[in-house]
């Protein structure tokens, strides 16, 4: 596991720590395999080849999709919801039709539906959320109508560790003929995903929120959808045929992983999978409610404390935000630093979230199950420090 020394690190949501299965992985690879994919006449790579397809047949099984030919390797969860945008939603909207999206969003699954309305003349309408932080689930089904052509939502916030009932929303997108994209970013480390349970279009996941290596994600997509979407990178490993003046594709997923693949980061994610499928999906929900109790708890009973969102544990998955008095998130964590805790400060990469909360920042303690109890208590202890410190 990464060795953060001293620090108790409650920054998960950013980025999780990586198993020595995972770098084991990485350094067989490059210490012993380092050839291409796909491409070479002899017994190494094509071992390698195999190794690198049988973790695309492991991630169909992971998330339960109908099968591994619905499963694109991506650079992570930013690159797979631009794919969709711009390789599905450049060709299928045009001006008058709406996308939908949620306030809670992420940046990457909303700059680039912002970018695609500009290209398109589609219009981008925004679902709010209620006192409790949830979805409005009331405001979403009014706005969905025949125009309404991309849902897309996040299954975590990466702000307020709120879950959102996707099964319960796909059958009322799908009525209006409209496809749901689902930004899983946040949830793959925490929750089992069933992209079929939860009937989503398409769903993206980065493999360094995971436990797994920086740089490599998913795209799942029903393999209808696939077949009507277009690449966006061109060049070796997905061409049919070329001629002069053109060229041809292969079918998915091999059309749209132009390149030279990031290898390397496949297999961690393999091994990441494997990682996590070992411990259980079960074990690491009772570990990391166990920890957001006693972290929510202790938050609240701290004065001058504003926690956002539930004031329930068991509606926070992960993630908790908060801001102190009136004390600058920034200036909250950079003392808790000092104190060796390390949590996240800023908009999180949700500025309208922020605006529809009344704030410019707030303090995130994201935890993971690989965390323990002291670190928790470190950080409540480290917070009573900087209210002493700043009052």
């Amino acid at each position: 596991m990464t060795n953060y020394g001293s620090t108790a690190y409650l920054d998960n949501a950013a980025t999780s720590p990586t198993p020595p299965e995972v770098i084991k992985a990485l350094e067989q690879y490059y210490e012993q395999q380092k050839v291409n994919v796909h491409r070479g006449m002899y017994q190494l790579s094509a071992q390698v080849t195999q190794q690198y397809e049988s973790v695309r047949v492991q991630v169909a099984h992971f998330i339960k999709a109908a099968s591994e030919q619905e499963i694109i390797f991506t650079a992570g969860a930013t690159a797979a919801l631009n794919l969709v945008a711009f390789g599905y939603g450049l060709s299928h909207l045009q001006a008058g039709d709406e996308i939908l999206v949620s306030v809670l969003e992420h940046h990457s699954n909303l700059v680039p539906w912002q970018q695609l309305a500009r290209l398109t003349g589609a219009k981008l309408r925004f679902i709010g959320i209620n006192v409790a932080g949830n979805l409005d689930q009331a405001q979403l089904f009014s706005l969905l109508n025949s125009h309404t052509k991309i849902v897309s939502l996040t299954l975590l916030s990466n702000v307020l560790g709120n879950y959102l009932e996707i099964a319960k929303i796909a059958p009322r997108v799908h009525a209006v003929g409209a496809i749901l994209v689902v930004d899983a970013a946040q949830a793959v480390a925490h929750l089992p995903i069933a992209v079929q349970q939860l009937q989503a279009d398409f769903l993206a996941f980065s493999g360094h929120k995971m436990f797994g290596p920086t740089g490599v994600g998913v795209l799942y997509g029903r393999a209808a959808l696939l077949r009507q979407m277009q690449p966006t990178s061109f060049g070796g490993e997905m061409i049919e045929q070329v001629n002069y003046q053109g060229a041809t594709f292969l079918p998915a997923p091999q059309k749209f992983e132009a390149g030279t693949p990031n290898i390397a980061g496949v297999l961690g994610l393999g091994a990441a999978i494997s990682y996590l499928e070992q411990i259980g999906f079960a074990k690491i929900k009772q570990q990391e409610q166990l920890l957001m109790q006693q972290l929510l708890t202790g938050l609240l009973e701290i004065g001058g404390i504003q926690v956002y969102g539930s004031q329930r544990p068991e509606d926070h998955i992960g993630v908790v935000s908060f801001n102190l008095d009136t004390i600058h998130a920034h200036d909250v964590a950079t003392i808790l630093d000092t104190f060796g805790v390390a949590v996240r400060a800023g908009h999180q990469c949700a500025q309208p979230l922020m605006r529809t909360l009344g704030v410019e920042s707030v303090v995130r303690a994201s935890l993971a199950f690989t965390n323990q109890k002291q670190d928790i208590q470190r950080l409540l202890q480290a917070i009573l420090a900087v209210k002493e410190i700043l009052s």
